[in-house]
C-alpha cells in the first residue's frame, strides 16, 4: 500500500514537472511573439509617419499649384 503511494506521488510529481516546463515554454513563446510584435508594429510606425509626411507635402503642393 504504501508502495502504491510512493508510485502516485512520483506520478504527480512527474506530471507537475511536465506541465511546468509547458508552461515554461508557452510563456517564452509568447514573449519572443510579443518582442517581434512590437517591433514590427514599431516598423510599420515609422513607415506611415513617412507616409503621411509625403502626403501632406504633396497636398501642400498640389494646394499651392492650385492657388498659384
Amino acid at each position: 500500500m504504501a508502495q502504491s503511494g510512493i508510485q502516485a506521488d512520483w506520478q504527480a510529481r512527474e506530471f507537475i514537472e511536465v506541465v511546468s516546463g509547458s508552461i515554461g515554454r508557452i510563456a517564452e513563446f509568447l514573449n519572443e511573439f510579443d518582442n517581434s510584435t512590437r517591433y514590427r508594429l514599431a516598423t510599420l510606425n515609422e513607415k506611415l509617419t513617412s507616409l503621411e509626411r509625403s502626403l501632406e507635402f504633396v497636398e501642400a503642393k498640389i494646394q499651392k499649384a492650385k492657388s498659384g
